[in-house]
């Protein structure tokens, strides 16, 4: 990147050198130094080539690296000779001091690799910055994918033999059996969906789909609630919608069982204020964020939640709605693609920062035309990916919004239509609407 300063990019010759060198005199060691670096995290030309030349004897052609297999590979690949090959190699191997340092040497040049890639990206930043025609807030999209793809080339996954997972499989499975309360996923602490599901897992993307009216604020609300209140967990709360008073506000009107109306006009009786200040000491207490943000993409979020420090170790993400999400990078393909990367991208952030995230979505009004008006997943709003990117899809519905004469008044069902590990089936609930809450009618004893 041009710099002002002229200042010479990271890199270390001896560092680039020494790996190179070490695979010449350790051939088997490639295999182990290819699960860390790729070509361009070297920085001389020359020592790309080389280092693709060696991928490909060992990796692509299963041949062994040594001087000569390694020039006539360099002869084919590139425009030098066969005596520049001959002596750069020679050269490499005879400053190379041992292969015993190897992972030092590697560590050192991914290291620079990735300050040069800081580098390269404070470019575009800049770049992009001083580009009137780009919204700031598409601005700043662009810099939080930068960096988290720099941040993402950290480390290189590896396939991993079945002997290993065993251990962990085993060893999880042991240990819930062992204690219940701790190990399994989340409890939504609603008894018979909590039998379903057994507990939202880590890394599960689970979307809750409504018709507007029927409740899903409310919904994954008393789940935050229950969670933090029962679960002891942290619980983070992204509310495009509502602000984050509004959604305190209703928090309150829940647990202190006072309705929303009498809040809004501030005329309490003396037991209601106190069960309001019951109800406000009892959330303070719990672990829980709101962020109240109105636009906001995938990227951000995730930025907000790697800084909560105790939201691996048993937190909850919960985000409403994915319709009022924003994905800059692919609107210009149209809504249906827009939406489609939102989603498949909540499914990555759950598993990379191994936590159940859970996001309301909308149903379409195609729905409102059947007869029934029983929702399915069919009826998931502008993109059928939500459905093949979320573990567990849950669908609410309230009789009595389309029909207040039939006898199942303040009655919902919460629909598991989706369990990628699971069953499916209906958890019969009542709906309180003056306090915003769902209770469940099933006597159904909570596992564990």
């Amino acid at each position: 990147m041009p710099n002002e300063f002229n200042r010479q990019m990271p890199f270390s010759l001896q560092a680039e050198q020494s790996v190179l060198g070490a695979i010449l005199i350790d051939p088997e060691k490639f295999s182990d130094v290819a699960k860390q670096l790729d070509e361009n995290d070297f920085y001389l030309e020359l020592h790309k080539r080389i280092y693709n030349a060696m991928h490909t004897l060992s990796l692509t052609q299963n041949r062994v690296i040594d001087e000569i297999t390694l020039t006539d590979m360099l002869v084919e690949q590139t425009d030098m000779d066969e005596a520049a090959c001959r002596s750069n190699i020679m050269t490499i191997i005879s400053t190379t001091p041992s292969t015993a340092n190897l992972d030092d040497y590697v560590n050192i040049v991914k290291e620079k690799s990735l300050r040069r890639q800081l580098i390269d990206a404070s470019g575009e930043i800049s770049e992009t910055a001083f580009n009137d025609g780009e919204t700031v807030y598409s601005a700043i999209e662009r810099a939080e994918q930068l960096i988290y793809n720099i941040s993402n080339n950290r480390n290189n996954t590896d396939l991993v033999h079945i002997k290993t997972l065993l251990t962990h499989a085993s060893d999880s499975i042991v240990a819930l059996s062992r204690d219940p309360d701790k190990y399994m996923g989340v409890k939504t602490h609603y008894s018979g969906l909590d039998n379903l599901l057994y507990g939202m897992s880590k890394g599960e993307l689970l979307i809750v789909g409504a018709r507007p009216g029927m409740g899903k604020t409310s919904f994954v609300l008393n789940i935050a609630e229950n969670a933090a209140f029962k679960g002891k967990k942290t619980i983070c709360f992204f509310t495009l919608e509502m602000s984050g008073e509004e959604l305190v506000k209703r928090m309150i009107s829940t647990e202190a069982c006072i309705s929303s109306s009498t809040l809004r006009s501030g005329k309490l009786t003396e037991e209601e204020w106190r069960r309001f200040g019951d109800a406000c000491k009892k959330l303070a207490e719990c672990n829980i964020y709101i962020d109240g943000t109105t636009e906001s993409t995938v990227s951000r979020i995730k930025a907000k939640l790697k800084r909560i420090k105790e939201l691996p170790s048993g937190g909850l993400v919960i985000i409403d709605y994915l319709q009022l999400m924003q994905d800059p990078a692919v609107a210009k393909n149209g809504r249906t693609a827009e939406v489609s990367a939102i989603s498949r991208n909540l499914k990555l952030m759950a598993k990379e920062l191994d936590v159940p995230v859970i996001c309301c979505s909308q149903l379409n009004r195609d729905l409102e035309k059947t007869k029934e008006k029983v929702p399915t997943m069919a009826d998931l709003r502008e993109s059928g990916s939500i459905e093949q990117d979320a573990d567990v899809v849950l669908l609410l519905y309230r009789p009595d919004y389309y029909d207040q004469k039939q006898d199942q008044q303040n009655r919902a069902q919460v629909i598991v239509a989706k369990n990628r590990h699971g069953g499916t089936g209906t958890v019969e609930m009542s709906w309180d609407p003056e306090h915003t809450r769902f209770s469940e009618l099933s006597n159904i004893e909570e596992p564990g």
